[in-house]
């Protein structure tokens, strides 16, 4: 695996289990749910939803021990139960650049009526306006999540998000039901240049008293991506007051289509205006690009994958060694270890891992050990010589044979534990 990705992956899963210190006064269990730990660290930070304060937590499912990221929004009553008749309906909308809502249930855990929204957890993300709208926003995290470290988005990153986020919009859409939430503060990074919209369905549980047409809000999606294209061409989510000098500025840094499209967005709501000619004016040409880049990253993954392929199927070799070798008392045997197949198993232990050079060193050769191991799952017929520490014993075997007494052995360990 490439030391990036291992890098990446190795920060993902250390935001995943990291303890806060000093500790938050949150509660220990909520709905099935522990461990909580805000994400958003300071109370500035905290997002509103209408008149509402919301905060989010990372928090442990105790029934599948997967962590969530949960959504807080405070002080809220439920009146009617049916509102969350959205939340199902959102459960069942899977799409790659939508963050997965799960359950959504009320609480009295922080000594209020807090709604709570339970959605998939992606560490070590950030939104679009902490990666480029944040003023005196630090260059580290446009660099880390593909972005220009002068401020400017490359068209090429552009259009890439402006094809994610429509074909998130067309998905919802197409389920009868309307995102709500195209802003950059709720619109994540999770990866190079991969976006996913969080928060949706609150807001249909929050207005639900004040129904409105679904067509009139599925309008309101394409003018507040109309804004967010404004925001992140021009660097700035004031972009709107200004309209003559944002349209300046974009036609200054990015092409005609940019231009076009995003005017096409603020645009009055018509009967044709809808996520069909958005997508259509994008350009057949653009979507295609977007599937080819998608397709070489998932090219690349297979290739990291394949490099770690062995190593399951090593690590459980290993396991088994561990079970075996030295295991001070077996079916009151104290020797049971050291004797009979078992004393193969040590004297192929210390073949692969205790090996010395003429001057009596310690020879750490690591591609000995995986040739070894490797050749041991495979079970080959290859044939080696196996010395006792004190040389008094000395045993030719195959790793077939070597294979064999480890099965065994094994075997009777896990009979004996059931």
């Amino acid at each position: 695996m490439s030391d990036n990705v291992r890098e990446e992956l190795q920060k993902r899963s250390e935001a995943s289990h990291s303890i806060p210190f000093p500790p938050y006064n949150l509660p220990d269990e909520l709905q099935g749910y522990h461990s909580l730990v805000p994400i958003e660290q300071t109370p500035s930070d905290r997002r509103k939803f209408f008149s509402w304060f919301s905060t989010v937590y990372r928090a442990t499912n105790a029934n599948d021990g997967l962590t969530y990221a949960l959504r807080r929004v405070e002080n809220f009553r439920l009146v009617h139960q049916v509102a969350f008749g959205a939340i199902e309906t959102w459960s069942r909308v899977q799409h790659p650049n939508i963050v997965r809502i799960r359950e959504a249930f009320t609480t009295r855990a922080f000594n209020d009526n807090s709604l709570v929204v339970s959605y998939d957890y992606h560490p070590n993300s950030q939104t679009l306006f902490d990666v480029y709208l944040r003023p005196k926003q630090s260059t580290f995290l446009q660099s880390r999540f593909g972005g220009a470290t002068n401020g400017i988005i490359p068209e090429e990153t552009l259009w890439s998000y402006i094809v994610q986020i429509a074909s998130a919009i067309r998905a919802t859409h197409e389920a009868g039901l309307a995102v709500r939430m195209i802003d950059p503060t709720k619109i994540l990074v999770t990866g190079k240049n991969r976006l996913r919209i969080s928060s949706c369905g609150i807001v249909d549980v929050l207005m639900y008293d004040t129904r409105q047409d679904v067509a009139l809000v599925q309008q309101e999606d394409l003018v507040m991506f109309g804004r967010l294209v404004f925001a992140l061409c021009c660097g700035s989510l004031a972009a709107m007051n200004t309209l003559p000098k944002a349209l300046d500025l974009m036609g200054r840094m990015y092409s005609a289509d940019v231009k076009t499209l995003a005017l096409y967005l603020i645009s009055k709501p018509g009967p044709h205006k809808n996520i069909a000619q958005v997508i259509e004016m994008i350009g057949k040409n653009r979507l295609l690009d977007e599937m080819d880049e998608a397709q070489i990253g998932v090219d690349k993954l297979e290739s990291e994958l394949t490099s770690e392929l062995e190593n399951g199927r090593l690590v459980r070799l290993l396991c088994k060694f561990g079970f075996i070798n030295e295991r001070p008392e077996f079916a009151r045997e104290p020797r049971w270890s050291e004797t009979g197949d078992r004393y193969i198993i040590k004297l192929f232990r210390d073949y692969v891992f205790h090996q010395v050079d003429e001057n009596g060193n310690p020879v750490v050769d690591l591609s000995h050990v995986l040739a070894c191991l490797n050749k041991l799952d495979s079970g080959t017929d290859e044939r080696i010589m196996l010395v006792s520490r004190d040389e008094q014993s000395c045993l030719v075997v195959s790793y077939k044979e070597v294979k064999s007494c480890v099965d065994a052995a094994f075997s009777d360990l896990s009979r004996a534990s059931r």
